[in-house]
């Protein structure tokens, strides 16, 4: 832990920035949004023939909201003097209020989904055409590595083995209700790896430099520096930090045109809820109109659909368009890696940097150092985004 003193000075900051990290370790979004009975769901909706609309359960909710609400915005903001500082906290507590009204309304349809649009957004017309674009490239190359061969044990040992190369320790959790494959819980430093996926080595090569080589980085960076609110997360920091993710699985070399292509669905998919699809409907478009295969074409519509009309899976095209720019621009990609950041508050992490309030990245994402990409087609396609 750093051991920058909290000063006379920045006392009142240091008070509201504790404050706010004891109220906020009660709201990660994904502790309450995967529902605990995909499964069972799953095989009901193959069995008729993709005609029923998941019925899904979800965990109680741990907290009183008004209460959490009401203790957020009695911080005494104006006692923070730098301007840009200040801001930044009001944004954060707007952001923070924004994911409770999320998680209180999860399984209640579009109340829902109207709470996910405030935090996340939808698509543009700019993403949809960009998603579009990259669905016109041809992913139908045989590659060994892209079958499923390893199981969950294997993928334990396999994320083991390539986080030997930072010093950090986290925990790896099994478990049959998650969507993706594997997640990271940002307040108990764990991942998840869902119990009874099949693993193709293309897919850990994925998800170790995604998960670990990325969100687990900026998850110890964030608590290595004086301010918890690098940890917690800045305001539209999931853009930023999938983008990272991606852009990281893109220079390790393991970016493939179907998971670029998987980014896209998920685009069309997450825009389908703004035009009322069902379940069924969304599923519809990606398995007859799409052509997805119907595990690929449920845990994209799932991913979409849990909650009520979960806006989030749209950002990850949008974070990898930015970060890729931002990088081949000459940017400096450490602020990035700072914490739970977000590429449009680069001034204001550099002013806590210059006032003592912040220190520069303790673990650095090691895929950046050297571009590991051999495909063409990824270079043009990132290019060639709008």
């Amino acid at each position: 832990m750093s051991q920058i003193p909290s000063t006379s000075e920045y006392q009142d900051l240091f008070d509201i920035d504790g404050n706010i990290n004891r109220l906020v370790q009660k709201i990660e979004v994904l502790n309450y949004i995967n529902p605990l009975n995909i499964e069972r769901e799953k095989k009901q909706f193959f069995s008729t023939k993709f005609s029923y609309d998941p019925v899904f359960k979800y965990p109680k909710i741990k907290f009183n909201g008004y209460k959490l609400h009401r203790l957020f915005f009695s911080q005494r903001l104006e006692r923070i003097e730098d301007d840009r500082v200040r801001q930044l906290y009001e944004d954060v507590i707007y952001e923070y209020s924004g994911l409770i009204e999320c998680i209180q309304t999860i399984n209640q349809g579009r109340k829902f989904y109207f709470n996910s649009l405030k935090s996340f957004g939808t698509p543009t017309e700019k993403d949809i055409d960009n998603a579009k674009f990259i669905l016109r490239f041809d992913d139908s190359d045989f590659d060994e590595e892209l079958l499923p061969m390893y199981t969950v044990d294997d993928a334990v040992d396999y994320f083991k083995d390539y986080s030997k190369r930072y010093d950090f320790n986290y925990n790896i959790k099994l478990s049959t209700n998650i969507s993706a494959a594997a997640m990271v819980l940002n307040n108990t430093q764990t991942l998840v790896l869902r119990k009874n996926h099949k693993f193709s080595l293309n897919q850990l090569k994925v998800l170790t430099n995604h998960e670990i080589g990325v969100h687990m980085v900026t998850t110890f960076n964030g608590l290595s520096q004086p301010l918890k609110v690098f940890s917690n997360g800045l305001p539209n920091n999931v853009e930023t930090q999938e983008g990272l993710a991606v852009y990281s699985e893109y220079m390790s070399g393991c970016l493939t045109m179907k998971r670029l292509k998987e980014l896209a669905y998920r685009v069309i998919a997450v825009d389908t809820l703004n035009k009322d699809y069902s379940f069924s409907d969304t599923f519809d478009l990606l398995h007859n109109q799409y052509k997805l295969n119907r595990d690929k074409a449920f845990a994209i519509t799932l991913r979409v659909h849990r909650g009520g009309g979960f806006t989030k899976d749209h950002l990850y095209l949008r974070g990898i368009n930015q970060v890729y720019n931002y990088a081949k621009a000459g940017g400096n990609l450490n602020p990035l890696l700072t914490g739970k950041v977000s590429l449009e508050y680069l001034d204001t992490i550099k002013t806590l940097q210059d006032l003592g309030l912040a220190i520069p990245s303790k673990y650095y994402t090691d895929s950046y150092l050297t571009n590991d990409n051999s495909n063409t087609n990824l270079d043009f396609i990132l290019k060639s985004l709008k």
